[in-house]
């Protein structure tokens, strides 16, 4: 099998790369550029930190669940990295709407005891 060597056309890359640009300018002017510039690539709650390679990992949480309040000092954000955001909305659902798992409130959670003879093994070995 040949590969065929297709020629480049240079108005086309330089449009490629004039699109880049203005698109990274325009994500650096929404919030999540903003607080990208603003705190450190550092997830809030996990504090796993984060470099180029790996920072669409970090996302932008609104600490009030608004996310129409975006203010310019970032006092309603926090970088969190996707599994502690996740975490976080599942908690705030559970708040706001109760947890459908808790049906039996009273039911034992496990009836494993993996000490239950650690006393006795020690008393014997005495």
């Amino acid at each position: 099998m040949t590969i065929k060597k297709v020629a480049l056309n240079q108005d086309k890359l330089n449009q490629i790369v004039t699109d880049a640009r203005k698109n990274q300018t325009e994500r650096e002017q929404s919030y999540r550029g903003q607080a990208l510039k603003m705190y450190p690539w550092i997830c809030g709650r996990c504090t796993r930190e984060f470099t180029n390679a790996n920072l669409a990992e970090l996302t932008v949480h609104h600490r009030n669940h608004n996310h129409d309040d975006n203010p310019a000092d970032g006092s309603n954000w926090e970088l969190l990295c996707l599994y502690c955001h996740d975490n976080e909305h599942q908690r705030y659902e559970e708040t706001r709407f109760g947890s459908a798992g808790n049906s039996s409130t009273n039911a034992p959670l496990g009836s494993h005891n993996p000490f239950a003879n650690l006393k006795s093994m020690l008393e014997s070995k005495k």
